[in-house]
Formats: C-alpha cells, sequence, structure tokens
C-alpha cells in the first residue's frame, strides 16, 4: 500500500517577501526557519505547486497543513548557483587559485584549483 506523502493534497500557503526575505506559512503554521528556500510553480488547469528546500535536519521540520507541497531532497536550486556563479570576479577567482598552495603541477592544475577555490567560497569559507 502507498503512504500519502504531503503532495496528495492541498495545504493553505501564504508567502510573503520584502523582496529579499520570505515569510512562508502552511495551512497556519510559520515554517521560514525550517527553511533554505522555496520554489513556486502553477501551471494551466493545476494547482500551484511549492517546493521546499528544508534546512538540515529535516526532521526538525513539521508540516501541518491551497498548494501540493513537496519538500525537495537536494539544494540549492539552480537560481541560486547562476546568482552564485555570476557574482564571481573572474580575476579574484583566477588570483585566489594562483594563491593557494595545494597547486600540484598537473596540467589542469589551475581549473582544479578554480573549482576547489568555488567550492569554498560557495560553503561560507573566505
Amino acid at each position: 500500500m502507498n503512504e500519502a506523502t504531503l503532495a496528495d493534497a492541498l495545504h493553505s500557503v501564504r508567502i510573503t517577501t520584502d523582496g529579499v526575505r520570505a515569510s512562508v506559512t502552511l495551512d497556519g503554521h510559520e515554517v521560514s526557519s525550517s527553511l533554505s528556500g522555496y520554489t513556486l510553480e502553477h501551471r494551466a488547469n493545476q494547482p500551484p505547486l511549492l517546493v521546499l528546500y528544508a534546512r538540515p535536519p529535516i526532521d526538525g521540520v513539521a508540516f501541518d497543513g491551497c498548494a501540493q507541497v513537496a519538500v525537495a531532497s537536494e539544494v540549492p536550486p539552480a537560481d541560486a548557483i547562476v546568482a552564485f556563479l555570476t557574482s564571481i570576479e573572474p580575476a579574484r577567482l583566477q588570483q585566489a587559485a594562483l594563491n593557494r598552495d595545494d597547486l600540484d603541477g598537473s596540467p589542469t592544475e589551475l581549473t582544479s584549483a578554480m573549482l576547489r577555490q568555488l567550492t569554498e567560497w560557495a560553503g561560507g569559507r573566505a
């Protein structure tokens, strides 16, 4: 027998935003502090679909509750990746990679160093 999921039923959803930060309420329960992001999609003749990106640990998120809701298993959404990469200054990235102490002398050392540098920056490490 199949178990019911949050996406099987419609839930009351309210999203308010100041243009930078959003507040997400599901069935009267404010859940924003448990989220790292969300995606809202609406197609003709279908109910809206709200995908929530939960902050770890996911078992700390409680959903009690008119959109279909699905909790995503991976973060971040593609838009966040694009925004991060377009914010990178090429000269700064190149210099940071050249200044690394883990260059290995391989033919792809600069590319590898840039990828490691981007990974560190994306993880919040300066």
